[in-house]
């Protein structure tokens, strides 16, 4: 059985679980290491990871990446994990769970630009690479083994401890069979893990499992499937696929080949976004139409602006409110144009709001587009509004560029900043 010295990289057999030439108990051993070559690279609470090596004085204390004490957690550091703490969790239930914490507010800027730098050592690799966000990828290196001289495995392994060196965060990896098996893989030995499922293993290890496992089975489908009797992924695996489909769908065969570890789903660069949102927490809940139109004005600006430099445009628009309670609501409405400007997804936003906003309180409030299409194909030819906000925010979007973000503020955001 092969084996791979994550500190030396050697490949070969070991002697008493240690590396033969470095002597490093840092070994990752399976039958199918030199054959497998889909992985999903996974940064350990990235946010925080950033922000302590940023502040090396908070190396040993707990830090929670977030909003103030109305907001709620972004992510958290290991340390803070261990008192309870866990992401999207309200911020007042963090810090009695650990008062001690350092709260830090986020800096998307600078994740985006450490995020960059971890894709361009992946896209030294292969140009197969799929983002799922800031801190997490797949990538595929099939064919690779002649171009960096050895197998996957152990280019993962390099460019793993490339980029703790300098980078100056850690990152896991997970090698499978297939996209959804590195995924899991990844989570199983965090922080600066790397673990390994093969194709031959993957039913035993998926069937003691929650179905919950599973990409696509929320917290609210998990019970419909445990009130069905399918508690575990084997009781899924066990099930006639025609069963499942007639229960659920389209998606039951998919829960299916799942629970069998079968996953055909390629590593797809181009694979569009689903979404760009922005949201905010407010200190105090705001229930009047003019205060919660003022807070979400900014987010809408924000939204295009990610919009325009993606080089797409949205059809749907959404809004998100959060009550007082922490009931969610999300209302969803489709463009007649797919737009990319803030003063489209406003106004449609806007309306959205005016029917929810009838006295009740809100503790935060979110916008959003989705359902995308390439910008230079999506506007309609007749649609001279559109490409009129479009010029005039482009403009502006210039200027920030130029000047500085805080160059040129609308009069309804100072507003929002109140």
């Amino acid at each position: 059985m092969t084996t791979l010295c994550r500190d030396c990289f050697r490949l070969g057999e070991t002697e008493r679980g240690r590396c033969t030439k470095c002597n490093s108990p840092r070994l990752v051993t399976h039958p199918e290491l030199t054959a497998l070559t889909i992985a999903h690279l996974d940064c350990d609470a990235f946010y925080a990871s950033v922000e302590k090596r940023d502040r090396p004085e908070t190396r040993d204390q707990p830090v929670i990446v977030g909003g103030g004490v109305r907001g709620v957690v972004t992510t958290c550091c290991y340390i803070a994990r261990v008192y309870g703490v866990r992401s999207a969790m309200p911020m007042f239930k963090a810090l009695k769970l650990c008062p001690e914490a350092v709260v830090i507010k986020p800096d998307f800027t600078k994740y985006r630009t450490e995020s960059a730098r971890i894709l361009g050592k992946l896209a030294n690799l292969t140009p197969l690479i799929q983002p799922l966000s800031l801190d997490e990828a797949w990538v595929d290196l099939a064919g690779s083994e002649q171009l960096h001289g050895g197998p996957p495995a152990m280019v993962l392994a390099k460019v793993q401890a490339e980029i703790e060196r300098e980078v100056g965060i850690t990152v896991s990896i997970g090698l499978g069979a297939n996209k959804f098996l590195a995924k899991i893989a990844s989570d199983l030995d965090k922080p600066r893990g790397f673990s390994v499922i093969g194709a031959a293993e993957a039913r035993d290890f998926l069937a003691p499992r929650p179905v919950a496992i599973l990409p696509g089975v929320g917290p609210a489908f998990s019970k419909t499937l445990e009130k069905a009797g399918y508690r575990t992924v084997g009781d899924l695996a066990r099930a006639e696929p025609r069963t499942l489909a007639d229960r659920y769908g389209a998606y039951g065969l998919r829960l299916s080949q799942l629970a069998q570890g079968q996953d055909a789903r390629a590593v797809d660069p181009d694979q569009d976004r689903k979404s760009i949102s922005a949201e905010t927490t407010f200190n105090d809940d705001i229930s009047g139409l003019e205060a919660l139109e003022d807070r979400l004005w900014p987010l809408c600006d924000r939204v295009a602006r990610k919009a325009r430099s993606d080089g797409v445009a949205g059809r749907v628009a959404t809004l998100k409110l959060k009550t007082a309670d922490f009931r969610s609501v999300t209302r969803r409405r489709t463009l007649a144009v797919p737009t990319q400007t803030g003063k489209a997804l406003f106004a449609v936003a806007r309306e959205l709001l005016a029917g929810e906003a009838r006295g009740a309180k809100y503790r935060l409030i979110g916008a959003g587009l989705s359902d995308f299409v390439d910008a230079a194909q999506g506007l309609d030819m007749f649609a001279e509004d559109e490409r009129r906000a479009r010029k005039s925010e482009s403009a502006i979007d210039a200027l920030r560029v130029k000047f500085g973000a805080g160059a040129i503020v609308s009069g309804r955001a100072l507003k929002s900043d109140r």
